[in-house]
């Protein structure tokens, strides 16, 4: 679990004091920053000493292990190492942060640690401040990356943020459809952890607090203001807690697979899935779909429109891939319920 939270709007003007004891003679606390932020005034708050550095993090798609690699491999080269690494933005973001940070102290590729307790060494001194609401990534034991044959994440205990800072105020200018996308990553969370079958009353404890304030946001609400982003950034701390000892399902073991064939970044992803799981989750998706309605969006339909067989093949592979997902979506025996051709059927929906 993540050893220390500071929580409040204007606490990201305390990172100085925060980062202050991170800090080893001559060497850097490294900022990955969205790239979103380029030129943005949120860039000229950020407490640079010495000779910190910012690098803006291109997350046009997910982290892919071969950038991970190069960004962790030109670190070492211009420094050595670092005091710290601090990931500021969305889930890719702060994933990509976190695994920089493993890669300092772990050899070889990240690739080699797409997996669970593959990590053997704590990384360098990280931190996580999200600018938007809803993986919970910035809480969570793994760290979701694209390598050459898989998407799987770097679970371990060494994988979470010693520090992360929550401001709700971040999170104010992101764009309606990205916040409505990354908040639903949450409430599919919290649906899948809820409903799975490795529930627990630890995760069951934040998953029904998360899902409570996604319903408070998203259902009992018309419009967005501040009260809805306090709300929103809690919802993903608790949602990204509740699956800290349980699983998520169906949703995310699918979008898996359209993010390493297509690039489909997460959120939209798990929206773009869960729109067609009334089998799996049929309460949860007559809610989902309300909420979608109500807030006005647009999930993309068609997009495995046109692919070959290989294609499907591909993305089917990665998605059994996934199965801790599976066994806590459908149980023990899920390879019989959830067939090769059970599953293609299903990318041909989307």
């Amino acid at each position: 679990m993540v050893g220390y939270v500071v929580y409040g709007r204007g606490s990201f003007n305390q990172l100085d004091e925060i980062l202050a004891p991170q800090r080893k003679a001559n060497n850097p606390v490294i900022f990955l920053v969205d790239h979103f932020f380029e030129n943005k005034p949120l860039a000229s708050r950020i407490p640079l000493r010495g000779n910190d550095k910012i690098i803006f993090a291109d997350v046009t798609y997910e982290p892919k292990t071969t950038y991970v690699d190069s960004l962790a491999q030109q670190l070492k080269e211009e420094f050595g190492t670092v005091s710290g690494i601090i990931g500021i933005g969305g889930g890719s973001t702060m994933d990509l942060a976190k695994a920089v940070a493993l890669m300092m102290n772990n050899p070889g590729s990240s690739a080699d640690y797409q997996g669970w307790d593959l990590v053997k060494k704590p990384g360098v001194y990280k931190a996580g401040i999200p600018t938007l609401s809803g993986t919970g990534a910035e809480v969570s034991r793994t760290t979701v990356l694209t390598g050459p044959t898989k998407k799987l994440g770097m679970n371990s205990d060494f994988t979470p943020f010693d520090q992360i800072v929550l401001d709700p105020e971040l999170t104010a200018d992101a764009p309606a459809n990205q916040r409505f996308y990354t908040g639903m990553d949450c409430y599919i969370h919290c649906i899948e952890s809820l409903e799975g079958t490795y529930l627990n009353e630890f995760s069951k404890s934040y998953g029904e607090k998360a899902l409570q304030l996604c319903r408070e946001v998203y259902v009992n609400k018309t419009g967005w203001d501040a009260d809805s982003d306090d709300k929103l950034m809690m919802a993903s701390y608790a949602g990204g807690m509740s699956i800290a000892y349980s699983q998520v399902g169906v949703a995310h073991a699918v979008s898996y697979g359209l993010s390493y064939l297509l690039g489909t970044k997460h959120g939209i992803g798990n929206c773009i899935v869960m729109n067609h799981l009334e089998e799996y989750y049929p309460s949860g998706v007559k809610e989902f779909k309300y909420m979608v309605e109500k807030n006005n969006i647009e999930i993309p339909t068609g997009i495995c429109k046109g692919l070959s067989d290989e294609d499907f093949d591909k993305m089917i592979n990665v998605s059994l891939g996934m199965k801790p997902l599976w066994e806590n979506a459908l149980g023990k025996d899920w390879e019989k319920i959830i067939t090769r051709e059970k599953l293609r059927n299903l990318y041909d929906k989307l």
